[in-house]
This record gives C-alpha cells, structure tokens and sequence, in this order.
C-alpha cells in the first residue's frame, strides 16, 4: 500500500513479515478435492496461509486444503514473495513452520525464518509480539462476513476474497484522519 508505509514514517517496501496459517470451515459447495482434515484444530475445510509485512498489511495469500501442512504450504508461499518483495529479509513463524523449512529459505530464497517461540514455562494464552501482527490480521478478515467460513468452489475466489478484505481494510486505513503534526 503506498500511502502508509511512508505516513508510518517507513520504507514503502517491506524488510520483514510475518507468516501463519488460519483453518476455516468450509460450506457444502466447497469440493472434497479442495477440503480436508485439520487433526490439530478437528475443522473440516481449507487451509489460509498468508504472509503480512510489519504493519500487518497483506503480501501474499495461498489458500489450501486444511490438511495440507504448514511447512509444504509455506515453501511455495515464500518463494512467491521472495520473488515479488525483493528487500524482504526477514520472516517470523511460529513452532509449525520449523525443520528443514529454516534451512530452505535461507540457501533458496535469502530468506531468515526465524520461529518465535513461548518461553518454556508459559501456559495458555500469550501475548508474543511478533506473532500478534499476523493473528490482529486473521482478526480483521472474521469482519469480513463473507470470510468467517469459506464459500467459495475454487481457491483461486478464496484468495481473491481475502485481498478484496484487505483492500477494504487499507481504504479504510488511508481514509482516517489523522492529527496534524505540528
């Protein structure tokens, strides 16, 4: 979005994001050939991986079968922004996306994936700053009526669902005022 990297008072290209995955329901019309079984949630539906920049704006989407795994899914999605976002540097994930994962991205793509992890004596609910950016971005798209279960026949009207979302959100974020600086 070209307006509000520079108004956040950053370079308009991304350095770094953030990678994650959101299993979501999917509606009868949705084909078995496009659906599948999360074991870690119990959802039957599709699979949204997504990677955001910083500010928690889009930069690529891929939506799967909810059991496909994170690592497979993740390897396609970051050579696609590798290839698109040439600065990025830098992606965070969280325990899903390690093993071999790591050492693809950084020999393939020039990518460091660095997994966020909870300290080891937390339980429950944790706050890891990092990782909010992304799961406030999952928060955003469930305002989306349309995206709370998936709808859609193909992936291909999935994903595009979720950037016609997102331009919704970052019009909305252009269109608010903001104070003068004096």
């Amino acid at each position: 979005m070209p307006g509000s990297a520079p108004r956040a008072g950053r370079d308009t290209e991304a350095g770094a994001g953030v990678i994650d995955s959101q299993s979501v329901k999917a509606d009868a019309v949705v084909g078995a050939d496009s659906r599948g079984f999360d074991g870690g949630k119990l959802i039957n539906g599709r699979k949204r991986h997504v990677v955001v920049d910083t500010l928690g704006l889009l930069l690529a989407v891929t939506v799967t079968a909810a059991d496909v795994g994170d690592r497979a899914a993740a390897e396609v999605l970051l050579a696609q922004v590798a290839d698109a976002h040439h600065l990025l540097e830098l992606v965070w994930a969280d325990g899903g996306y390690t093993g071999g994962l790591i050492n693809h991205c950084f020999t393939a793509l020039a990518l460091v994936l660095a997994i966020v992890k909870r300290s080891d004596g937390q339980k429950g609910f944790v706050v890891l700053p990092k990782r909010w950016i992304v799961e406030r971005f999952f928060a955003h798209l469930m305002r989306t009526r349309r995206l709370v279960r998936d709808f859609e026949r193909r992936t291909s009207s999935a994903e595009a669902v979720i950037y016609w979302s997102m331009n919704l959100l970052m019009t909305r974020r252009l269109a608010r005022p903001h104070p003068s600086r004096a």
